[in-house]
């Protein structure tokens, strides 16, 4: 029965190649492989010849390589491959850690292999997989809400929204070419909205930092709206929202 990994979700399990001049040792890697539902072993090889097929097609998302095997080692194998996928180094041997590391392995397994310690750096690389994967492809952004609007509820974008101003139990919206009041305080807004984008300069102002227009003593200017920065936000906006993106200084 296949154990299930901490936070499982419905990602595509990693498909392992398993290098080893070792009949036994790649019955072993298999068999641990076959106890995690994030692990599907796509095939096993002898030598790291034998493996360069399995790389070439490109659908190997992590390699168990033993480092000491005839002809090429795991790590000359590993150091001729441009871009190499995720590697656990399997080894009897301990003084080639180093290396492997410099080749920027995952993990390094010390034979003979516990299933905890296989484990443990199977979750490494799971770990490692979805971090690359949501780096490659980011989740898009909603931007959008509902606002109440008498009997009917209206969306927006929170991106068009210049500015917005606080009426005590009520708030005003700023837009291009229109304002919106609603019945909400500025405490609720600042934490619903997004940080990255919207940044609190008064108590009753809390702004879209990508309208701004200028910054000049203690006013802030978007479209046309000359607005009061208060005193202790001022160098925060400064440290935060220009600094950052200053081109010269």
């Amino acid at each position: 029965m296949a154990l299930v990994p901490p936070n499982n979700t419905n990602e595509a399990p990693l498909q392992c190649l398993v290098i080893d001049d070792e009949p036994l040792a790649r019955t072993a890697i298999s068999d641990f492989c076959s106890k995690l539902d994030f692990l599907t072993v796509a095939g096993t090889c002898a030598t790291a010849m034998e493996a360069s097929t399995y790389i070439q097609q490109g659908n190997i998302d992590l390699l168990f390589l033993d480092i000491n095997m005839p002809y090429l080692s795991g790590l000359e194998f590993l150091e001729s491959l441009e871009h190499p996928p995720l590697t656990i180094l399997t080894t009897a041997y301990s003084e080639h850690a180093l290396e492997g590391y410099r080749l920027q392995i995952v993990d390094y397994l010390l034979k003979p292999i516990t299933f905890k310690r296989f484990y443990q750096a199977a979750l490494k690389a799971r770990q490692l997989h979805l971090m690359s994967q949501t780096a490659r492809h980011p989740q898009p952004v909603d931007t959008f809400l509902y606002i109440r609007q008498g009997d009917s509820f209206q969306k927006i974008s929170w991106v068009d929204i210049l500015f917005i101003e606080g009426m005590q139990n009520y708030a005003k919206l700023h837009f291009k070419d229109r304002e919106l009041i609603i019945h909400q305080t500025m405490i609720s807004l600042e934490e619903t909205l997004p940080k990255d984008n919207f940044f609190r300069i008064h108590k009753s102002y809390l702004i879209n930092i990508s309208h701004i227009d200028s910054v000049s003593g203690g006013r802030i200017f978007i479209n046309g709206n000359e607005l009061p920065i208060s005193r202790n936000r001022r160098e925060e906006l400064l440290k935060e929202v220009v600094y950052t993106k200053l081109l010269s200084r």
